[in-house]
């Protein structure tokens, strides 16, 4: 989906895309109203959270690039998918992540330390899935979504109304693993969000040359109850996610949410994005930055001042750059 269908299926609903503020920062109150209580204090630190995770991302980048760490995958673009999902749940759900949910893991309370140590290939696995309820990354496409059934499977037979979201790409949307996950949780109504960042590539393969129908129309076909957002728009995300959590927890069936963002970066440090992609695109997206749409919003209510945006600037560090030394003694391989 482009950012032009994206705005036209929000606009006229014929797509039934969820976006409840576009990108020029317009909150729409009567689509708000009875999905979540929009005040400034949740907005704030939704912002919060999506401009300190892309900072840690820039950081981790640039250690990359100094040849601090193996490989990085960039969330850039994703930050409105992640924050909005993980700040809906409860402490006390469990999460299943790819490779790509760097700001989901610190909103979980992940260190920067014990992200950046996988990468380095100074640990396997570097926290405690436990102590976060926060699973280790998994590295081959979808088998995380296999995980995350037999998890929720056990939840039900514990009698807890926790629930498990399981994050995964468009990529991986198409490898069996994902499609047994999405079958079998329907079968056993096992208590789990599926949460697809469409990201339209798939390394690079566009989303058009990946499959012929909507994703959460699949998801609607094995069972579950599948719908879109605009996954640029951390609003939205945050409401269908907490709506879809808790009917889930009240009996209901298993759920898929297709947020439709936009990977800016490359697939990874190893990837060149402009041998497949034209700078008119990358614009095009640009335009609907999520981080940016959130701080349009705040100005636009009166929600917070440039005090408020230079402490957020400046809790993210954003006038200390990284240098390699600083980071050697914390992250030494084993």
């Amino acid at each position: 989906m482009t950012p032009d269908s994206l705005a036209a299926s929000t606009s006229s609903g014929t797509d039934d895309v969820l976006q409840l503020v576009d990108p020029s920062g317009n909150l729409n109150e009567q689509r708000a109203a009875g999905l979540l209580d929009v005040t400034g204090d949740l907005v704030r630190g939704l912002y919060r959270d999506m401009v300190l995770g892309r900072r840690f991302d820039q950081e981790a980048y640039s250690l990359q690039r100094q040849g601090e760490l193996g490989l990085w995958l960039m969330s850039l673009g994703q930050e409105a998918a992640q924050v909005g999902s993980i700040r809906a749940l409860r402490a006390d759900d469990r999460v299943f992540p790819s490779y790509r949910e760097h700001v989901a893991a610190l909103c979980r309370g992940v260190s920067p330390t014990e992200l950046l140590s996988q990468w380095r290939g100074a640990s396997h696995g570097a926290w405690d899935p436990e102590r976060y309820h926060f699973h280790i990354y998994s590295l081959v496409l979808a088998t995380q979504t296999l995980h995350a059934v037999g998890y929720g499977m056990g939840i039900r037979y514990d009698r807890s109304d926790s629930v498990v979201l399981a994050c995964f790409g468009d990529g991986a949307s198409s490898q069996g693993d994902a499609n047994e996950a999405l079958n079998w949780a329907a079968v056993t109504s096992a208590p789990i969000v599926f949460f697809c960042q469409n990201n339209g590539w798939a390394i690079s393969t566009p989303a058009s040359k990946q499959y012929a129908r909507p994703l959460r129309a699949r998801a609607q076909g094995f069972g579950l109850d599948a719908v879109s957002v605009d996954g640029n728009d951390v609003l939205a995300v945050y409401a269908a996610t907490r709506s879809m959590a808790e009917r889930i927890r009240a009996g209901g069936a298993p759920g898929f949410i297709e947020a439709h963002t936009y990977r800016m970066s490359g697939h990874s440090t190893s990837d060149d994005p402009k041998r497949y992609r034209d700078n008119d695109e990358l614009a095009r997206w640009q335009a609907h930055d999520p981080v940016e749409r959130v701080r349009l919003l705040l100005k636009a209510r009166d929600w917070a001042d440039e005090d408020y945006f230079a402490t957020v600037a400046a809790d993210g560090g954003a006038a200390q750059p990284v240098h390699r030394d600083r980071h050697r003694s914390s992250l030494r391989r084993r």
